[in-house]
């Protein structure tokens, strides 16, 4: 194959290749069943045109027997009148006019065949358009979805991607990461806070007034039961100034030496 050759199949098959994937089937379907009404029409015109001539051969096959028939009874008067000439001369023209009419006969036939096979198959054309017709909008349908699938399986194939996946990975590991730095600072945040960190652990030795004895406040208010009056909370200095002057419950006016206690 010659280098020329190949070059001109090289460029065709990047013209069918460009084609193909312009083609977008409804629209060729939609031209194609235009294409083939605008031949049915045409050949409607035909048609009529061989039918109008099947119709004139008809008449003239027509004109050409009636015409030997009357040569025919023409010839019957000249030998009822005893002219025999005449007779023999008229049965001559009716013999030409019925030759005429043989001949107008069968071309008259020939063409009424003719016609008679165009009509069945312009039958058999709008039928095929009609049936063109009701496919068109299932071949549009399949079409669409075939496309609409390849569209859906392009898709995922992306999603497939290694990359796309490992990339989610590295950005739920980095939130983990930074998930883990935040709690931690709240933990240094908490620990090393500025203050008295043994004043604020003493706080929250000191007790506090519980449910129980709101309740029994409550119910001491509204007459319900006899409640007895809540301990009085005492702090530290209180139990301090309590005990002052006191050691193991002994008080240290009687007390004269450390035996005592």
């Amino acid at each position: 194959m010659g280098i020329f050759s190949r070059i001109s199949t090289l460029f065709k098959a990047e013209a069918n290749a460009a084609i193909d994937k312009m083609e977008d089937p409804e629209k060729i379907l939609n031209q194609t069943i235009r294409d083939m009404s605008e031949q049915l029409t045409e050949a409607k015109k035909k048609i009529a045109e061989s039918i109008a001539y099947e119709k004139r051969l008809k008449i003239q096959y027509d004109k050409a027997l009636e015409k030997a028939k009357e040569w025919e009874n023409k010839a019957m008067m000249a030998v009822n009148a005893g002219r025999d000439d005449l007779a023999t001369e008229a049965l001559q023209r009716q013999a030409e006019a019925q030759r005429e009419a043989d001949a107008f006969r069968v071309q008259w036939q020939a063409q009424k065949q003719g016609c008679d096979k165009l009509k069945e198959q312009l039958k058999n054309m709008n039928t095929k358009i009609e049936e063109a017709k009701r496919k068109k909008g299932l071949l549009v349908a399949q079409a669409k979805r075939a496309e609409a699938s390849k569209t859906i399986h392009e898709t995922l194939a992306g999603i497939n991607d290694s990359a796309a996946f490992a990339t989610f990975d590295r950005m739920a590991e980095k939130v983990e990461a930074m998930e883990a730095q935040a709690q931690a600072s709240e933990e240094l945040a908490t620990d090393y806070a500025p203050g008295d960190s043994l004043e604020d652990e003493i706080s929250k030795l000191k007790p506090t007034t519980s449910n129980n004895d709101a309740l029994a406040a409550l119910k001491a208010k509204m007459g319900k039961t006899s409640a007895a009056p809540a301990p009085a909370e005492q702090t530290y200095d209180s139990q301090y100034n309590s005990n002052a002057g006191s050691i193991n419950g002994k008080s240290l006016a009687n007390v004269s030496s450390w035996d005592d206690l």
